[in-house]
């Protein structure tokens, strides 16, 4: 069997450990060809596909970004469609490739979806920082980012003591709330601000303000990216000026931006995109295609495609981490 893998949209951390379970697995265990399709779904139409040994796959567990390349192609958009979907067939049918593994956000999910329907033999495997990928409890790059986004956390609290300052630290999520709500609580921050939860700037102020009364002249506030502002503003930028404005303590605001992104994978990453990527390879010899591999519970497992695309895995307001941190006065909009 004959097996192409590629990785496609942002990048994070775990995606080469999860090439290498995939192709490892294909080639030691099964006996399978595997090549490496390069920048994503650009690489099936470009036709830059090249044979992958397991010398290429040294050293690549705790290697950050992916030593296949990505791209944001979607080639599948109407606007830039044109022939690509028939070129990419061509290629397929070209190499003999029996399987597309492809490693990716939620955009990746829908093109493999795509890919399915016409007929390609499909595998995807869920990559994002952002967590919001439906049907997994959790995509490999969420403990990685989390585990950043924590560090930082953790470091603005000595600056907000020593200045007694409000501290705004903006985290990466997209539409969903995961980083900040999970790197919050881990963090001990005392306001936490996600997309899913709306928010009254008075609330947060009055949050502050009791803090102080307290004893506590300093203030650590968490915020999504993807939260709700007005002009377009950055969500840290947004929140900032609006608590300055409100209490009249000093604020600053930092952002993390792709540093979240970058770098090697946590043990727990590394660990589940190994097990990840060799569920995959056991699904394409078992002829299970058109799924996606997902983690439910402690069990790795897989779910039709079809269920996964287009659909966002969001933060639900009942969520315990919430429901407990209410329990503890941090305050969440």
């Amino acid at each position: 069997m004959r097996i192409g893998i590629l990785t496609s949209g942002g990048d994070c951390p775990g995606i080469n450990a999860t090439i290498r379970g995939v192709c490892k697995t294909a080639i030691s265990h099964y006996g399978m060809e595997v090549y490496g399709i390069h920048s994503g779904f650009r690489g099936l139409i470009d036709n830059d596909i090249t044979p992958l040994t397991e010398k290429d796959l040294s050293g690549l567990l705790n290697l950050g970004g992916t030593i296949l390349g990505t791209s944001r192609e979607k080639p599948f958009k109407k606007k830039s469609m044109g022939n690509k979907p028939s070129l990419i067939l061509e290629n397929i049918r070209n190499l003999q490739l029996d399987c597309i593994v492809c490693i990716g956000g939620n955009g990746t999910q829908k093109t493999a979806y795509k890919l399915s329907q016409l007929g390609v033999n499909v595998v995807s495997v869920p990559k994002t920082i952002d967590n919001d990928i439906w049907g997994t409890d959790m995509s490999f790059g969420f403990d990685s980012a989390v585990t950043i986004a924590t560090d930082a956390i953790d470091r603005l609290h000595s600056t907000a003591s020593s200045h007694q300052r409000v501290m705004v630290i903006e985290v990466m999520g997209h539409k969903a709330g995961w980083i900040a709500l999970y790197s919050g609580m881990a963090g001990g921050g005392d306001v936490i601000l996600l997309p899913e939860i709306p928010y009254n700037i008075r609330n947060i102020g009055n949050t502050i303000i009791e803090r102080l009364k307290k004893g506590k002249p300093y203030s650590i506030v968490v915020v999504a990216e993807g939260i709700q502002t007005a002009d377009g503003k950055k969500a840290a930028e947004y929140i900032a000026q609006e608590i300055e404005y409100e209490t009249g303590f000093e604020t600053r605001e930092t952002v993390l931006g792709y540093i979240q992104r970058g770098g090697s994978p946590t043990p727990f990453d590394r660990n589940l995109a190994t097990r990840m990527g060799g569920h995959a390879t056991e699904m394409i010899a078992n002829g299970q295609f058109g799924r996606m591999v997902a983690l439910k519970g402690s069990q790795i497992s897989s779910i039709p495609l079809e269920d996964v695309a287009g659909k966002l895995k969001l933060v639900d307001e009942n969520h315990d981490l919430i429901v407990q941190g209410k329990r503890m006065g941090i305050c969440f909009g």
